[in-house]
């Protein structure tokens, strides 16, 4: 699988389908937020009101992930998987319509949010089961790659369209981009019966949480899956107050140093070199935003913000040691979870950047979250690396390739 690289994953019916899918709504995504943010931006000027209006929806996704999360690996996850597109379509195309009120809007936000880590560890469940374990690593990084680049197009274009179109008009585009995705996914997505009987519920939902947060180590791990990023997302959703004129290209800069990260670290790094370059890569992450403090020019601030987004990619070992830790059974619910407190997390520091720049300088409150996204990076590293030992463990235990190099590493 990995040595014939992504043309071999498209071939593949039921991938080519998730991905497209997936990337389709990734876009739809990117274009109903950032008409959102402008929208909110103009009525009420408020940073903090714009930044929960472009990721506030994560706080939402906690309260699904407590409740929904053991669905994921229901017995007939396609069928969950395109009730939840349709979901999101509905959505976006109420979004779109002129006289709604901002409430209203908020409120659509949030229902959209509780269901997103449901959606999100279906389809990563389904993504574990198309896919050899093998290929998951290049699996991700391909959806990755492709989701940024969705990202970096929709920011662009969206910058670009609203000196065409309205706010509404772009989210009516948004509703297109997502019927596409809910009519690719429900023609080539097959529903599979592999997995173990389960009975799915609140709480088998909270028993398998309770168990992937029961280790000190597996905690760690998560947390630098949500945290760091999180702050450096919170960096982002002040990009409108702190550049109005130019938030569009930082967003796409952010996005394009993202799907190159993904693309260099996914397709052409082995398990070994990503683990060592995890650590290294979740530095990254935060400090190129410390420049923005100083107020650089716009391409500076779009170098360092691309910089930056390359760090993202420290997701993708950390993703592979979670993977490796859960039992096939419960796949959809342990990476939902992971989605849900990485999104929540993005909530948080959107909601913590926008009220830190109630009270002082938008480039301030950037820099003061990138800090503190280091510190937590340095701070729990050695937690970090004792569970990417178990992991690797794990890993050589089920005979998954690459564990033992992951093993000696050190990186994390």
């Amino acid at each position: 699988m990995t040595g014939h690289g992504y043309l071999a994953l498209l071939r593949q019916r039921e991938f080519a389908g998730l991905y497209a899918g997936s990337t389709l709504l990734a876009g739809a995504g990117t274009l109903s937020g950032f008409a959102l943010g402008v929208l909110v931006q103009a009525r009420t000027g408020s940073p903090f009101l714009t930044a929960v209006s472009m990721y506030g929806s994560s706080f939402a996704a906690v309260l699904g992930a407590l409740t929904l999360m053991s669905l994921a690996d229901g017995e007939r996850p396609r069928r969950t998987l395109v009730a939840l597109y349709l979901l999101a379509l509905a959505a976006t195309s109420a979004q779109a319509v002129p006289g709604l009120p901002l409430a209203a809007r908020f409120g659509l936000l949030l229902a959209v949010g509780f269901f997103q880590a449901l959606g999100t560890g279906t389809r990563m469940g389904l993504l574990a089961e198309i896919v050899p374990p093998e290929g998951y690593a290049l699996a991700r990084s391909l959806m990755n790659v492709t989701a940024g680049g969705a990202a970096v197009l929709g920011f662009a274009l969206g910058g670009a369209l609203l000196t065409l179109l309205t706010p509404y008009q772009l989210m009516g585009a948004a509703a297109v981009l997502t019927a596409l995705a809910t009519a690719v996914v429900a023609a080539t997505v097959r529903e599979r019966s592999v997995r173990p009987p389960r009975r799915p519920g609140l709480r088998e939902t909270w028993r398998g949480n309770a168990e992937l947060l029961g280790r000190p180590g597996r905690r760690a791990l998560l947390l630098n899956l949500w945290v760091p990023n999180g702050l450096v997302v919170g960096c982002e959703a002040l990009f409108l107050p702190y550049a109005p004129d130019a938030a569009g290209t930082l967003l796409a800069a952010s996005s394009a140093g993202m799907l190159a990260g993904d693309l260099l670290v996914g397709r052409l790094l082995d398990a070994a070199r990503r683990a060592r370059l995890a650590f290294g890569l979740r530095l990254l992450l935060a400090a190129p935003f410390l420049l923005l403090a100083a107020r650089p020019p716009v391409w500076a601030a779009a170098l360092a913000v691309g910089v930056a987004g390359v760090g993202f990619a420290a997701t993708l070992p950390l993703q592979e040691r979670l993977l490796a830790l859960t039992p096939d059974a419960a796949r959809g619910q342990v990476q939902g979870v992971e989605s849900a407190g990485r999104i929540a997390g993005q909530g948080v520091g959107a909601a913590l950047a926008g009220a830190l720049a109630q009270w002082v300088e938008v480039r301030w409150a950037i820099g003061a979250l990138a800090g503190v996204s280091l510190l937590v990076t340095a701070a729990s590293r050695p937690a970090v690396r004792r569970e990417g030992r178990a992991a690797a463990r794990a890993a050589g235990a089920v005979g998954t390739p690459g564990a033992s190099e992951a093993a000696t590493a050190g990186g994390a």
